[in-house]
């Protein structure tokens, strides 16, 4: 499902990916490790279209990201990628439901189909009561599973996701980490997960570890 060849990422003099190559399954739930400065969430942005690479190739699925244009690479990542981050980054003006409808509406896909997925996620992550709430009366385990619905809406076939419990309470941490083992059983999304949280990393199909833009294990 994701394939790496040789990716190379400098920041000015600082080489923060240093030929990184890395192959992923579809179905596959993986977590990368390592010290803060190891180059995870580069790698992981740049497997997202997010970053460009100085060097190499990605591929996701069949296609090289590479060639695709700059409309075509954000319909892409739109379509195929979701992601969940550290910080949520919902929309405080909208409900639950309108902030996980964004990403389908932006597909142009039609309101009662999008808000349909929506509602269905939402209920399946225990959230149907919620609807109508805004970020401010959830609280933090909610608005992160909202996230999660958000990042599904468009039925990607891959899920990034970086710290993803880094702000959760240990009883909310534990309920995203099962969380994403479900939604691998039901959907067979791949997940790759950027995580300091060993109890996570240690539940994951592999585990890969990075150290100094270099991937050592």
């Amino acid at each position: 499902m994701i394939r790496s060849k040789n990716i190379i990422k400098s920041f000015g003099e600082l080489q923060v990916l240093k030929g990184i190559d890395l192959e992923i399954s579809q179905g596959e739930i993986i977590s990368i490790v390592g010290a803060s400065g190891a180059g995870k969430t580069t790698l992981l942005q740049i497997i997202g279209t997010l970053m460009q690479k100085d060097q190499g190739e990605v591929w996701i699925g069949d296609t090289n990201i590479d060639t695709l244009k700059e409309k075509q690479l954000a319909r892409f990542r739109n379509q195929k990628i979701g992601f969940v981050f550290q910080f949520h980054h919902l929309l405080p003006e909208f409900t639950a439901l309108e902030n996980v409808c964004i990403p389908g509406f932006i597909a142009k896909r039609s309101r009662k189909e999008v808000e349909s997925r929506a509602k269905d996620l939402l209920a399946f992550l225990g959230l149907d009561s919620r609807l109508e709430h805004k970020p401010n009366e959830l609280s933090g385990g909610e608005q992160q599973r909202v996230a999660v619905a958000r990042a599904l809406v468009n039925e990607p076939a891959v899920i990034l996701a970086d710290e993803p419990s880094g702000n959760l309470d240990s009883q909310n941490k534990k309920e995203l980490h099962e969380m994403f083992f479900v939604l691998r059983e039901k959907f067979n999304q791949t997940f790759v997960i950027v995580t300091h949280d060993i109890e996570l990393s240690e539940m994951s199909d592999r585990m890969i570890r990075m150290k100094d833009g270099e991937i050592i294990s």
